[in-house]
């Protein structure tokens, strides 16, 4: 494919799951004309994508053209009588990116046409070109936005699994042997919980509308598949949900464990003061250069004093013992 347009992909969609990929002239011809559904993915960093989509596509109102290459956009739901604007998140499967930073993919879908763009790849379209290759795609523009989709939510449940059995490794660590480094790995899979949410929630506000839509292009059978969608995506935002107060509950527990080992050290510091604090005295008192020091012309006098201190020490612990300080 000619990148110099802003064109990464474009196919005929057949009806029958198969697809014809376009060439040259073939795409304004096609994209035009109301007899096939044809699907233009389009590169929204290439500036000639703006250029493209105002020359070729000129019945787009300049606010849904805005939107399909804005630089930073949330998913939303927006229904012209001509179509539906529809902006969705996937998470982020590229090498060296973080799951939570959410890839982001701008669709305008009518009868006839789907214009979809992107900032960075999405695997998610890339199944379908897959898909279409193979015979297997979709045959209607309900079928592409109910299998695009299903796609992007597939690929998100390994990674709220993976998440979550994170967060379990911590609990386990935090209940066997509490540490302070451990209090980093659960704040960031709390982040990692927000960030997830902050695009999956208004993404349920999106197909919840999108289910109820009048579009033509959208059948029973579409709408029944975007209930199946509806479900897992709330199922999700409970999961997220539940790993932020789980991370709550493990980090309260963790700074409670810590607590206790300092208290305990503490403890432990201040009973071993408690028991050499009369020993210092007396060897305080005792090392006075004056004179009358008992003992003095004693050569025993020494043995006998470390003895006395070695039963003071004794004294000591079993008073504490008694006590119950230790």
């Amino acid at each position: 494919m000619d990148k110099s347009n802003g064109i990464l992909y474009t196919s005929t969609i057949e009806g029958n799951g198969l697809g014809a990929p376009l060439q040259g002239e073939a795409i304004s011809k096609t994209i035009k004309e109301d007899k096939t559904l044809a699907w233009v993915h389009l590169d929204a960093t290439n500036p000639a994508s703006r250029q493209w989509l105002e020359t070729e596509i000129t019945y787009l109102d300049h606010i849904i053209v805005n939107a399909l290459l804005a630089g930073e956009t949330r998913p939303r739901i927006l229904e012209f009588e001509a179509g539906t604007l529809l902006i969705l998140r996937g998470v982020n499967l590229n090498e060296d990116a973080q799951p939570e930073d959410m890839v982001s993919i701008r669709l305008w879908i009518d009868q006839h046409r789907i214009i979809s763009t992107r900032r960075r790849p999405l695997k998610a379209a890339r199944d379908i070109q897959e898909r279409l290759m193979a015979g297997k795609g979709p045959k209607n523009s309900g079928d592409f936005i109910t299998m695009l989709i299903a796609n992007l939510f597939e690929r998100m449940e390994p990674v709220f699994a993976e998440l979550d059995e994170s967060l379990d490794d911590v609990e386990e660590k935090v209940m066997e042997a509490p540490e302070v480094e451990e209090r980093q790995e659960i704040t960031t899979i709390r982040k990692q919980a927000i960030a997830f949410r902050r695009y999956i929630a208004p993404q349920r506000d999106v197909i919840a509308t999108l289910r109820t839509s009048e579009q033509a292009w959208l059948g029973q059978m579409h709408k029944r598949r975007l209930q199946e969608s509806l479900d897992r995506v709330i199922r999700y935002i409970e999961d997220l949900d539940t790993i932020r107060e789980r991370a709550q509950i493990v980090k309260d527990e963790l700074t409670s464990a810590l607590s206790d080992k300092m208290n305990k050290n503490l403890y432990m510091l201040s009973v071993i003061a408690a028991v050499f604090l009369p020993l210092g005295f007396l060897t305080g008192l005792l090392g006075i250069n004056v004179g009358g020091i008992p003992g003095a012309e004693n050569g025993n006098a020494f043995w006998m004093f470390c003895g006395g201190l070695v039963g003071i020490i004794v004294v000591q612990v079993l008073l504490f013992k008694k006590l119950k300080w230790f």
